[in-house]
């Protein structure tokens, strides 16, 4: 009997190594500067996480820019120089197929931000601190 494509809990093995082989080629490209474009040259991009198709054929790189300045500008420069940083990636990753690069907006600095500000909120850090309770009485003699 054919095997099915079944929904897994998370991607693959083989999705996770293609996409950390696809991130440090994107991030060997854009470190070195060998795209001419102002915006790219100008802001330090991390590229924090890339996420494959289950085909392997796309790619949404998760970026953001140092600071967090220019975000949209970059993501735009990104866009607008797609097609050049496919053909680095394929000239860097092995693969039958180049994939398709899309660029996202990376959210989990947002989201560590709004994690440790809920911590440090009063209501949390009255369930945290110890209640000065009657000390024990030391019963050894």
């Amino acid at each position: 009997m054919a095997k099915r494509f079944e929904q897994t809990t998370g991607p693959s093995q083989r999705q996770q190594r293609v996409a950390e082989l696809i991130r440090h080629a994107l991030a060997e490209v854009l470190s070195r500067g060998d795209l001419q474009d102002d915006v790219l040259t100008r802001n330090v991009i991390t590229i924090p996480e890339v996420r494959m198709s289950p085909d392997l054929k796309l790619a949404t790189a998760y970026v953001m820019p140092l600071g967090g300045r220019d975000e949209e500008a970059v993501l735009k420069a990104l866009d607008k120089n797609r097609k050049l940083l496919r053909q680095e990636v394929a000239r860097r990753v092995n693969l039958k197929f180049a994939p398709d690069l899309r660029f996202r907006r990376d959210e989990s600095f947002d989201e560590a931000a709004r994690i440790d500000a809920l911590l440090r909120s009063e209501r949390v850090a009255r369930d945290t601190v110890k209640p000065a309770a009657d000390s024990p009485d030391d019963d050894s003699e």
